[in-house]
């Protein structure tokens, strides 16, 4: 089983990124998904949380407004488009498969992580 992320890079500040993640091994259609980032000397900090159904979205205050979730359960997929890009969102980004079926936003009550992707904003 693999999640993998991808679509960092570098932007500057007020810029747009799309983060991917895609499935493989199982299909995680029934199971909520979230993203988390994570900075050097840093806990892993909630980002975004979807449902199963994509019906029902979780974000942190940090990005609310800014960031938008989303999946495709036919491809397996989940995205993070993220808008308005801050130097603090300057992170690793990891998406993560959670054991319910709806969104949690604590990391413990995820089972399946991916591996990171970084995401830079300069200002």
């Amino acid at each position: 089983v693999q999640l993998q992320a991808s679509g960092g890079g570098l932007v500057q500040a007020g810029g747009s990124l799309r983060l991917s993640c895609a499935a493989s091994g199982r299909t995680f259609s029934r199971n909520g998904m979230g993203w988390f980032r994570q900075t050097p000397g840093k806990e892993r900090e909630f980002v975004a949380t979807i449902s199963w159904t994509g019906g029902s979205t979780t974000y942190a205050n940090s990005v609310k407004g800014r960031f938008t979730i989303s999946r495709d359960n036919a491809k397996n997929a989940v995205y993070l488009q993220m808008d308005s890009l801050k130097p603090e969102d300057t992170a690793v980004y990891y998406c993560a498969a959670g054991r319910t079926s709806w969104g949690t936003t604590a990391p413990v009550e995820y089972d399946y992580w991916g591996q990171g992707t970084l995401v830079t904003v300069s200002s």
